[in-house]
């Protein structure tokens, strides 16, 4: 069950009067700064997982042609 909105404006009339609105706002701030860190760092960790995939897939296309090397190096040597 949802509060309602004389309920919120009730908690947030209380928590004002603890903490004061000086120490809120100084908690807001290091909260959003928190998000902040937070979406760099994910967006970071996206572009590194991006960078290895493409790593990966340019590997798996060059991997084929060198073990076609090895097989045709291995029939020559069988044949001779």
């Amino acid at each position: 069950m949802m509060p309602s909105v004389p309920q919120l404006l009730i908690v947030l009339v209380i928590v004002v009067l603890i903490f004061g609105a000086k120490r809120l706002k100084n908690l807001g701030g290091d909260l959003g700064g928190a998000v902040k860190g937070f979406k760099e760092a994910v967006k970071e960790e996206d572009k590194d997982e991006e960078a290895a995939r493409i790593a990966d897939q340019d590997a798996a296309e060059a991997a084929p042609e060198a073990d076609s090397t090895v097989v045709r190096k291995t029939d020559d040597q069988n044949a001779a």
